[in-house]
């Protein structure tokens, strides 16, 4: 936890908050804080600053807070993913809550099994839980918005044709011809299959409303493993 996230309700004056649960016991055994320690906190959605830890025990603990700049900036891209398996969903949105991503589509696709969109870790409670860790880990505050679409056709004709205007709109696919580009310098809009990649109507249908293929080389990757390389190649 490199920042300390903080919500509206911890607040119990203008400038104290207080503090119980995951976040008391990580300050506590982790940074190993004690009275007059200071750490990076920063409040969901606003600003970053420093919070003076004042008292604590081991039910609650009080800081005053003093938050004085913005967060880093987003990386302006809208990500679309293939449901993937439960276990790596968790991996996948810390990671692109980390990197700045704020604007993410689940979406189906034939190779994604029934079953996953069954599963609790799509609940909001635990889609809050992965990108708060991502946001603590990378001293950010504003939420990602993260929005379930559960039926390929309706999204890809109804929808994303308005998600991509005015973008660079990119589909990862194993074999394409076109290498990905490099430090874009406009908004992207960008589809990652499910292992093995999109079907070829899934491509067409993406080809069709303006998606280009690109290729990552020659090496299969994990989705855990396309998200970060990906994000760091195009900004």
């Amino acid at each position: 936890m490199n920042l300390v996230l903080l919500f509206r309700d911890d607040f119990i004056s203008e400038n104290r908050v207080r503090l119980r649960g995951r976040r008391l016991k990580h300050v506590l055994e982790v940074h190993r804080a004690a009275v007059g320690d200071k750490l990076t906190v920063g409040l969901l959605n606003g600003a970053v600053g420093r919070g003076e830890i004042v008292g604590f025990d081991s039910e609650e603990l009080e800081m005053e807070v003093q938050l004085l700049k913005q967060p880093p900036l987003p990386v302006d891209v809208s990500l679309i993913l293939a449901l993937p398996r439960p276990k790596v969903l968790r991996r996948v949105l810390f990671t692109a809550s980390a990197m700045g991503v704020k604007r993410i589509w689940l979406m189906n696709s034939y190779r994604v099994e029934k079953s996953f969109w069954k599963s609790p870790l799509l609940g909001r409670e635990k889609i809050l839980e992965q990108i708060v860790l991502g946001l603590e880990q990378a001293k950010d505050t504003i939420m990602p918005e993260v929005l379930l679409k559960p039926l390929f056709r309706p999204f890809v004709e109804d929808e994303l044709p308005g998600i991509i205007q005015d973008s660079l709109a990119l589909v990862a696919h194993p074999g394409a011809e076109q290498p990905c580009p490099r430090e874009v310098k406009q908004p992207v809009t960008l589809v990652i299959g499910p292992e093995g990649g999109l079907i070829t109507y899934e491509i067409e249908s993406l080809s069709s409303i303006g998606f280009v293929p690109v290729s990552l080389g020659e090496r299969p990757l994990r989705v855990e493993s396309v998200v970060p390389f990906l994000l760091s190649r195009l900004f």
